[in-house]
């Protein structure tokens, strides 16, 4: 039997909540696709630095750097000053597991509430592909005269060839088992030195895929696009500070944060990719059974795809896009459904093979993923 091992990273507020809805998901999906899987919990996250003063040792690295994939729940406590874990935790680990693309898929499902006037299902199904290593999140840099009038901040942004072909390459071969179409996301005007790079390794790749449509859009019209046109769109690429920005605002066009889901992939095999929502750890609703569980579900059908079980990732996908399309209706007038509730609703779905019942997703990023 197929066994997988997964490293479970719950975190802060509420990860640890949609976490374990995503587990049930993945639980629900092993039994009846044949294949087992194995998790081992590691307790990093705010209570964790709070206790002991340390983030992450190098031996615990070392242990999960041994499982397949890893599960992530949220970063964030307020009782931590911002960017300790963020950087101290999560940029570390996709830096020490070379995870070179972080990947955000932007999907309207059926039934989900948009802010965009007259925005359908059928129009919105694109995939932003980040470089996820570099850029101006390489946290070098400087401040001289701090606290005074005089301080200045220096921020450096680093763009290397390689890790751009390796984020371009790969988004070119989604690209391939997707409508063939990619967009470059720059500022290549004004960023003529990191833009000039970015378009050069494109150019270079295109040839390599000759059915492959490619463009380019700078970031600022980009944000204007990507609401009132989202159908222009199937694979974009772009940087990594470029990439958090426009994959927000993507979240917000397919129905908020709580949908959203995200991969931060080793292309290489040597390190297990990582999985997780993009919404963070939301303390003010922790503990009150609150959160959308859906965007977690949605990476750990990532997770499936990535570990090339393209039908199980796709009966998550499935699943959680049936339950989202009648959230209204279990929730009833002014009422939240409860956390535990939607986790537990999803996985019977999965079980009963019911996933697919009047939920037709067509193209989907999990069988794209999956063949990749």
């Amino acid at each position: 039997m197929r066994t997988y091992n997964l490293a479970v990273i719950h975190g802060d507020g509420i990860g640890p909540e949609v976490n374990h809805q995503a587990l049930k998901a993945l639980d629900a999906a092993s039994e009846r696709f044949g294949f087992r899987l194995e998790s081992t919990e590691y307790p990093l996250g705010a209570q964790n630095y709070l206790d002991t003063g340390k983030l992450i040792e190098v031996g615990t690295l070392e242990r999960i750097r041994r499982h397949d994939a890893i599960l992530f729940g949220a970063m964030g406590d307020p009782r931590v000053a911002p960017g300790i874990l963020e950087r101290g935790l999560i940029l570390r680990i996709r830096r020490e597991f070379r995870q070179q693309v972080n990947l955000r898929p932007v999907r309207l499902y059926p039934g989900v509430p948009t802010p965009i006037k007259d925005l359908s299902p059928d129009r919105c199904d694109f995939v932003v592909v980040r470089e996820n290593t570099e850029g101006l999140y390489v946290s070098e840099g400087s401040t001289v005269h701090g606290g005074t009038k005089n301080a200045v901040a220096l921020q450096e942004s680093v763009n290397t060839a390689r890790a751009i072909a390796d984020v371009v390459d790969y988004s070119f071969r989604l690209a391939q088992k997707r409508r063939k179409k990619l967009t470059l996301c720059h500022k290549k005007n004004v960023l003529v030195h990191a833009g000039e790079l970015w378009q050069t390794v494109v150019d270079e790749h295109s040839p390599q895929y000759p059915d492959v449509e490619v463009d380019y859009v700078h970031v600022d019209a980009m944000c204007q696009h990507m609401p009132m046109t989202p159908e222009r769109f199937d694979v974009i690429v772009t940087d990594n500070l470029f990439g958090d920005i426009i994959s927000d605002l993507g979240a917000t066009i397919q129905g908020g944060l709580g949908v959203a889901a995200s991969a931060n992939l080793n292309l290489d095999g040597q390190a297990p990719s990582m999985f997780e929502p993009v919404h963070g750890s939301a303390p003010d609703i922790a503990g009150r059974g609150w959160a959308n569980p859906a965007a977690a579900v949605l990476s750990a059908a990532l997770c499936l795809a990535a570990l090339g079980e393209g039908e199980a990732a796709l009966s998550l996908e499935r699943a959680a896009a049936s339950v989202l399309a009648g959230l209204p209706a279990l929730a009833g007038p002014g009422m939240c459904a409860h956390t535990d509730e939607l986790g537990d609703l999803i996985a019977q779905r999965i079980t009963q093979g019911a996933d697919a019942d009047g939920c037709s997703l067509g193209l989907s990023i999990m069988t794209a993923m999956a063949a990749v």
